[in-house]
């Protein structure tokens, strides 16, 4: 179960390339349910995702994942539908113990800056005050779905 919250940047972390980073490369083959495929450093992934609806600020998946070789990812990325979405991903540690996730887009979504938190559940997800940094919360707008950028530009 994946349980997160996703917001704009209204500002970035200072010494942003001084926390642990990695290049990512992902499309989609399928939107409903979603299948994506990763490329996150070395590791290539396949992962299922099924949205859940609940009572909630955060958004709910069911999840699965699955390794994938170089070569069948290469494989399958060409059956991706719309384009690939690229992004640097990069982990700061805040405070209160959670992990922001801030990922910087490259290619067609040049510019655009979001960062996810994930949560053990969605009463931690609801209780979840972020900081200042952190812009406009857009955890129910479909445009900032991965998938919806990749599909619609």
């Amino acid at each position: 179960m994946e349980i997160e919250r996703k917001y704009l940047i209204a500002s970035l972390p200072e010494d942003l390339n001084g926390y642990p980073h990695v290049e990512i490369e992902q499309g989609y083959l399928c939107t409903s349910p979603t299948l994506r495929i990763r490329r996150m450093g070395d590791a290539c992934i396949l992962t299922v995702k099924e949205r859940r609806q609940e009572a909630t600020t955060a958004i709910v998946n069911r999840e699965e994942e699955f390794l994938l070789s170089q070569q069948s990812f290469l494989s399958l990325r060409d059956k991706c539908e719309g384009r690939l979405v690229c992004k640097t991903r990069y982990r700061v540690h805040l405070g209160d113990g959670h992990v922001a996730e801030v990922d910087i887009f490259h290619g067609s979504h040049e510019g655009l800056r979001i960062v996810e938190v994930e949560f053990a559940s969605t009463e931690e997800a609801d209780r979840f005050v972020p900081p200042a940094w952190f812009g406009d919360e857009v955890s129910d707008d479909p445009r900032y779905r991965n998938s919806y950028m990749a599909i619609h530009g």
